[in-house]
């Protein structure tokens, strides 16, 4: 039988074309650069290493703009040999090219290492001077995230033998990671799938497609469990060493400071979310009923309910989400529209391609670039409606410049999921039948399920992960499991039968690997943004120009600054309970759209 997986999308051609990063690897291009990279770095380090307690501000505006040059090539190396890897990771060349501007960088960068140190060495009165001179106000919260990080700031020579053993210590087990997961291939119906294609068979309609699916992607993670395994405790001890070395009270204190986060706002966004899994139960209770299942396994969560389209074209995407955002803002639909004219989108899955999906903010003088896995369901349509948030927001940001065009990832998911919901608003909007209604609400509740409650479980195994590390040392394939299994259990109580080896499905999860502490920003985000959109509704004139600014704004304020022209808190407990009640809605709508209910199946 023919399934979903195997119907042409019109995707399977459209890649990126990466020149305005390197026209070549040569000389010319990134091979210049390699060759330079190291000598100018120890020329900017020689000419201004002592000299910032004394330089007046016309000279630290030369040094800065010194600074961001460099910044600027390091990042265009790096984002080039990335891209040019993560859709072909068993390309040999591509693979030793990334590793060789790895190093090279690394080696450079630690001729940097001097000015952050240096920085939040300066007495008060100096930095007083600094913030308060005019010629800085662009690059003021640049400095104020220095001085902030300053508790934690090590000598100099330690941070340069960090820096130094980071390219062979973490960055090394994370390569080793996503080369197996890339190169991973499971086994169904006598036919060879990508994770991205056999990830895609839990939408069937089909129950039977989506067992068969599911124990085929479980038996093809056994082979490497216990390899993931090594990794990730590997992982979690070297954070823990830096973190130790560093001063960090708890294993995700890092990641909040680089989010600009107090640990106390996190952990009420976590326990808060946690304290209303009941919805999680409640959601796949009315999945469940609309299905006509007697029983509810985990390999029925993702399953398509009603009359939602089983293969949207790459064209009808396109289309969907450019008409959201151009409805939206003309600029936002305008910068979409580029993605597709420009060739900025890598859309195919193949063998040896990265999974999932993403958008690479690259650098401020080039422009953002979208990677997807594109297989036709109406969720890689909301998938491509949220990477072209993304990257509409790196679009707009980098007029702050290469030291505040990234936002901390707090905030970095906010136009991703308000982009997903303007365009679920205009496929609702245009719907014509209660059952379609419906449709569209289940996928869009999924989303959300995922998004907040998923996340925060993943938060909740990442955490006891670190925390039982390091009080017991390294974990087994079979310890791992079980907190996996508790951690989903607590999320999903009585609401679903959960297969037997599914307690493996942590293993492709590359969050935990790449970015340690990661996961809760996607239910902040969600979050976040269910409470920006109740605020655009009661006023869409008023509201579009600021989230406009804001996401032109960039990392040159905290969280909480941006956050204020929208009468916004994060710090305030009950702001979660916004979002929360959005979904409560949703699910309520579901129920009164769900009646009749069809009659029960085993």
């Amino acid at each position: 039988m023919m399934t979903q997986q195997t119907l042409a999308t019109g995707a399977e051609h459209i890649e990126w074309n990466l020149t305005d990063l390197y026209a070549s690897t040569d000389e010319s291009g990134l091979g210049g650069d390699l060759r330079t990279i190291d000598k100018r770095s120890q020329d900017f380090r020689a000419k201004w290493n002592g000299r910032l307690g004394d330089l007046q501000i016309s000279e630290f505006m030369v040094m800065v703009a010194e600074y961001e040059s460099l910044v600027e090539t390091f990042g265009r190396m790096g984002s080039y040999t990335n891209l040019v890897w993560s859709t072909d990771s068993a390309n040999v060349e591509a693979a030793r090219l990334m590793q060789t501007v790895r190093e090279v960088s690394s080696r450079a960068s630690s001729n940097l290492i001097f000015l952050g140190v240096q920085l939040a060495q300066l007495p008060e009165s100096r930095l007083r001077e600094l913030l308060e001179a005019p010629e800085l106000a662009s690059r003021k919260h640049w400095l104020e995230g220095v001085i902030e990080s300053k508790p934690y700031t090590l000598d100099e020579d330690v941070e340069r033998a960090l820096a130094a053993k980071s390219i062979t210590s973490r960055s090394s087990w994370v390569r080793l990671h996503d080369e197996v997961s890339n190169a991973q291939t499971f086994q169904y119906n006598g036919r060879e799938l990508t994770i991205s294609e056999i990830t895609r068979l839990g939408y069937d309609k089909d129950r039977a497609v989506r067992k068969a699916g599911s124990q085929a992607f479980i038996a093809g993670l056994v082979p490497d469990a216990k390899m993931h395994a090594f990794v990730f405790n590997t992982v979690i001890a070297d954070c823990e060493s830096n973190d130790r070395l560093h001063g960090f009270p708890t294993w995700v204190s890092s990641r909040n400071l680089e989010n600009e986060v107090s640990d106390e706002s996190v952990q009420t966004l976590v326990d808060t979310v946690v304290g209303r899994y009941d919805l999680v139960r409640r959601f796949y209770g009315v999945k469940q009923r609309l299905l006509g299942l007697s029983t509810f396994h985990d390999y029925d969560r993702n399953a398509t309910v009603g009359a939602e389209t089983a293969n949207v074209s790459w064209d009808q995407a396109r289309d969907i989400v450019l008409d959201a955002y151009t409805s939206f803002d003309p600029q936002a639909g305008a910068i979409a529209k580029m993605f597709f004219d420009k060739n900025w989108i890598h859309a195919p899955t193949r063998k040896g391609k990265r999974s999932g999906a993403y958008s690479a903010g690259t650098i401020a003088s080039v422009h953002p670039y979208v990677f997807m896995n594109y297989t036709g369901t109406t969720r890689d349509v909301q998938t491509l409606a949220h990477e072209l948030g993304h990257g509409i927001h790196q679009y707009l940001s980098r007029q702050q410049g290469p030291l505040l065009m990234h936002t901390p990832l707090t905030i970095a998911e906010t136009a991703s999921v308000f982009g997903e919901m303007i365009t679920f608003r205009k496929l609702y909007e245009g719907a014509t039948t209660d059952s379609e209604r419906l449709s569209l609400v289940m996928s869009k509740l999924d989303g959300m399920i995922a998004t907040v409650f998923r996340q925060i479980a993943l938060n909740r195994f990442e955490d006891a992960m670190h925390t039982t590390r390091r009080a017991e040392g390294e974990l087994s394939v079979e310890q791992i499991n079980a907190i996996w299994l508790k951690t989903q259990r607590e999320q999903f109580g009585d609401s679903i039968i959960v297969s037997p080896g599914a307690e493996l499905t942590w293993t492709y999860i590359s969050h935990f690997i790449h970015t340690p502490g990661y996961v809760y920003a996607y239910a902040f985000g969600e979050l976040l943004v269910l409470a920006l959109y109740e605020i655009y509704k009661k006023d869409p004139a008023d509201f579009t120009p600021k989230y406009m600014t804001l996401l032109a704004s960039g990392g040159s304020k905290s969280p909480k600054d941006l956050l204020e022209p929208f009468g916004i808190d994060i710090n305030d407990p009950s702001f979660w309970n916004t979002g929360l009640n959005f979904i409560e809605r949703f699910i309520t709508e579901a129920e009164r759209l769900a009646a009749p209910v069809p009659s029960a199946q085993a």
